[in-house]
């Protein structure tokens, strides 16, 4: 491959509120260091592999891919508009777990992982494995876990009054100010 290979800012990407934050992290990361910016979105087919083996009418695999390209690249519109990170960028569909996908493609120990850490409560604990904490056990390069806004919290409560039928107060949503 002649000449140096460019320093990467890996960053995973799901869409959430916190993924979409980190994403912002990476992508400032890359413009202060010069480096280029992966955005990785891992997929699995619905079920997972076994299930989806098992299926007596599977989804196409190049269907699939082709929707979890479509989730990326509205991540990456969600997160930066139609001009983009302002950084050089890759934008990377990788077939497997979060955490392993992350970690298998920032597999340089000069690369630098940036990973949403999200709100997890104990069933969400209890019922979907870490994504932050498989990387920073597994990966061969350092590994950003970027902590929630205090904002998402705030319209997870705002969204389960709405959707509860519960009263809300305008006033919670400026701290109380008039």
């Amino acid at each position: 491959m002649g000449g140096a290979e460019r320093r990467r800012i890996v960053a995973g990407v799901s869409g959430s509120l916190s993924n979409l934050a980190a994403l912002h992290v990476a992508a400032d990361e890359a413009r202060r260091t010069g480096a280029e910016l992966l955005a990785v979105l891992a997929w699995e087919p619905p079920g997972g592999e076994l299930a989806h083996r098992r299926s007596v009418f599977p989804s196409p695999m190049a269907d699939l891919r082709h929707d979890a390209g479509e989730r990326l690249l509205a991540a990456l519109r969600t997160a930066f508009g139609d001009t983009g990170p302002g950084v050089p960028f890759q934008g990377v569909v990788a077939r497997g777990a979060a955490g392993r996908a992350l970690v298998e493609t920032a597999d340089r120990a000069d690369d630098f992982l940036v990973i949403g850490a999200g709100c997890r409560g104990r069933v969400r604990r209890a019922l979907f494995p870490s994504v932050a904490r498989y990387c920073v056990a597994h990966a061969a390069c350092p590994v950003l876990a970027v902590p929630p806004s205090p904002l998402e919290s705030e319209l997870a409560s705002v969204h389960r009054r709405v959707s509860l039928r519960l009263p809300l107060d305008a006033r919670e949503l400026t701290d109380g100010r008039s």
